[in-house]
């Protein structure tokens, strides 16, 4: 015998309406992802088309000097490679000294512009809009203005490397220490614990793992962007750089090149080994 009741008749009219409700809400949620996506790939190709990428007539005439240049780059001249050893120590040194400033001004920066630990809401917007300024500064750009005001050499390098940085730095610790865990600040605020005490027994031991990823992420970052730094006078590899590009040594070129990318390679190795170990 089933003991199986039969559903009222207003039950099952109200599980049918919630369900076409339910459909119909997903189906309007993926018509709106739709539009977006087109939206989006229409915009990426207008910007394709505006910057001549549908060009095949520009391809067709650069191709030939794109192999005369390649030919010259063939094969690399590393004979003067005892030279470049110094100014591939000072882009290590740029990168290494950048990524400290770097650090040491982003991290109070990042308490003042979390909601949750900021003391005032307009100090949080005051802080977050100078973060956004030094992000929309490249750091050539600083690197000019740092070589005109203390002379050339690896210093405006690393002023341009940290303040630049800061910007993103201070931003993303921001972002790790405003979605951090809230209970243990309430408790330790309602324990009678300072602000500062909050910050440095509730707050940064949540982020700490987060922060020393982006602190890696952004040293192997400083240390191609000293590389670029250097053409602008700015101390490091790039100096040596512009220089062969500026004499016509192409076979140069490609050398100190493939010099950058073998660093480039041990320094993200290195990063790969501090995330691994730091966990």
């Amino acid at each position: 015998m089933n003991n199986l009741a039969p559903l009222p008749a207003r039950q099952v009219t109200s599980s049918l309406v919630r369900h076409d409700a339910l459909l119909s809400q997903e189906r309007a949620a993926g018509l709106r992802r739709l539009v977006i996506m087109g939206g989006i790939g229409l915009i990426c190709i207008a910007a394709l088309a505006i910057t001549g990428f549908f060009d095949a007539e520009r391809f067709n005439d650069g191709l030939p000097a794109l192999g005369q240049l390649f030919s010259e780059m063939v094969p690399p001249d590393f004979g003067r490679w005892r030279n470049w050893m110094r100014p591939l120590l000072d882009t290590l040194a740029m990168s290494i000294a950048g990524t400290v400033l770097a650090v040491i001004l982003s991290l109070p920066l990042a308490i003042l512009a979390a909601p949750n630990t900021t003391p005032h809401p307009i100090l949080m917007h005051i802080v977050r809009t100078l973060l956004s300024f030094l992000r929309s500064v490249p750091e050539i750009i600083m690197g000019i203005l740092f070589v005109a005001a203390v002379g050339f050499g690896a210093l405006p390098g690393v002023l341009a490397l940290a303040l630049h940085s800061v910007g993103m730095v201070g931003k993303f610790y921001a972002e790790a220490i405003e979605h951090v865990d809230p209970r243990p600040l309430e408790a330790a605020r309602a324990a009678g614990a300072t602000s500062v005490q909050v910050i440095s027994h509730a707050v940064l031991p949540q982020v700490l793992p987060q922060l020393a990823d982006v602190t890696i992420y952004r040293w192997e970052y400083h240390f191609r962007a000293s590389a670029v730094l250097g053409i602008v006078g700015a101390g490091g590899i790039g100096f040596e750089l512009i220089a062969a590009l500026r004499l016509i040594k192409y076979d140069q070129v490609s050398a100190i090149l493939l010099t950058i990318l073998a660093c480039v390679l041990i320094v993200d190795a290195i990063g790969a080994w501090l995330r691994r170990n730091l966990k």
